[in-house]
């Protein structure tokens, strides 16, 4: 293999991982916004920490910009209910 191709390889692989951890980042930080913007408790990931209406089990989730869990299923009555919770602020929490 020619020192040219090595090192487009190498670049290729670089941008690439630089760029799958921008992606990491910028999605934790919108996680972490979306979670603090609602004053939910967080973990270290910037995971809101909620206890599930739908499974009765505590469980660090992840919320999108609209602040659903990553887990809603929006057919559900109970996922619905915790959406509606989790935007009063009065979402049960750990």
């Amino acid at each position: 293999m020619s020192n040219r191709r090595r090192l487009e390889r190498l670049l290729r692989t670089k941008l690439r991982s630089a760029g799958t951890q921008y992606a990491e980042a910028k999605r934790a930080y919108s996680e972490a916004r979306a979670a603090a913007s609602i004053d939910l408790p967080t973990d270290e990931a910037g995971r809101a920490k909620i206890v599930c209406r739908r499974h009765a089990e505590r469980r660090r989730v992840s919320l999108d910009d609209a602040a659903r869990p990553h887990c809603f299923d929006g057919d559900h009555p109970d996922c619905r209910g915790c959406v509606e919770d989790v935007r009063d602020g009065c979402v049960e929490t750990w």
